[in-house]
């Protein structure tokens, strides 16, 4: 993301704690920092500062070393994907000293990370015009909009992962069936077919496509969906999403039955039907993520 701000022509300061990341940054026109102090340092006022850290005890940890730095009217925005509650309650703590806070749900993996996100956005109408130059270099055409209040981003990608979980799960439950069908498909071959103007189209189908040319059965890629990696991240979202389901009275069997299946794939034998089914679902996550997905020792 970074990359992409630098290429259109948004100055940026970063910092992040490993040095390689940001010396790859520096070579790309960024000025990078070691530490928060020379960032709010560098930084002029009222300061922007855009965290992209894992959602969880790091925001908050980044925040409270954050606050006592910070002057009134500067601004943070969490670009990662919290839960809505916690963005709330941090933006209640920051307003107690000034500070303005901002949600930035944020879509579409590492390949729209370099090339441009789609990005769902909390906060006020005047935060939101402060940075919309920002947001629209960071975004793809017309992928952004300010959907409410603080909190209104996360909620927004909460309920987009659960259909996410959905959507992923129905494409690798129908190429199980291709699969396992009388008919011997060359599922590569379907899935480039899928992948033009069917109803269907999509990037998820799409990079199904990628993986199974490459691998029409999947063998290098585990049936545990979810393992390692960022998977607490993901199952986090997906119990999120089914707790508000649940305390709002809202029926979501598509939903929760996509999270079950996440849940169980440990159990699921690798060759069965079911394992191709998990591994599709993988694949799929691979590619837009770049989560580990391999099976163990793979490399």
């Amino acid at each position: 993301m970074v990359l992409h701000l630098l290429e259109g022509g948004i100055e940026v300061v970063a910092w992040n704690r490993s040095p390689e990341p940001r010396e790859e940054v520096v070579k790309a026109g960024a000025l990078a920092v070691e530490t928060l102090d020379e960032l709010v340092d560098r930084l002029k006022l009222p300061r922007n500062i855009w965290l992209m850290v894992t959602a969880g005890e790091v925001v908050d940890e980044i925040l409270n070393e954050l606050i006592g730095k910070l002057s009134p009217n500067d601004l943070i925005i969490d670009g990662g994907n919290s839960f809505y509650k916690d963005t709330i309650r941090r933006s209640e703590m920051l307003a107690k000293k000034g500070i303005h806070f901002m949600d930035v749900g944020t879509s579409g993996g590492i390949e729209s990370a370099r090339s441009g996100a789609c990005l769902m956005v909390g906060g006020t109408r005047e935060d939101f015009q402060r940075i919309e130059e920002v947001l629209k270099v960071a975004a793809a055409p017309n992928a952004y909009g300010l959907l409410g209040p603080v909190g209104a981003g996360h909620f927004a990608k909460m309920a987009h992962n659960g259909i996410e979980y959905g959507m992923m799960g129905a494409i690798g439950e129908g190429a199980a069936l291709l699969k396992n069908s009388q008919f011997n498909y060359d599922l590569a071959e379907v899935f480039r077919v899928y992948s033009i103007r069917s109803i269907i189209e999509s990037r998820l189908v799409s990079w199904a496509l990628a993986e199974l040319k490459k691998d029409p059965d999947l063998s290098e890629i585990s049936s545990t969906i979810g393992s390692g990696g960022s998977g607490e991240r993901v199952q986090a979202e997906g119990d999120w999403t089914l707790d508000f389901a649940k305390e709002n009275a809202i029926d979501v069997p598509v939903i929760e039955a996509s999270i079950k299946v996440r849940n169980e794939s440990g159990k699921d034998s690798s060759g069965s039907p079911v394992g191709f089914r998990n591994k599709v679902i993988s694949a799929m996550r691979g590619q837009f993520g770049q989560h580990p997905v391999k099976k163990p020792g793979k490399r």
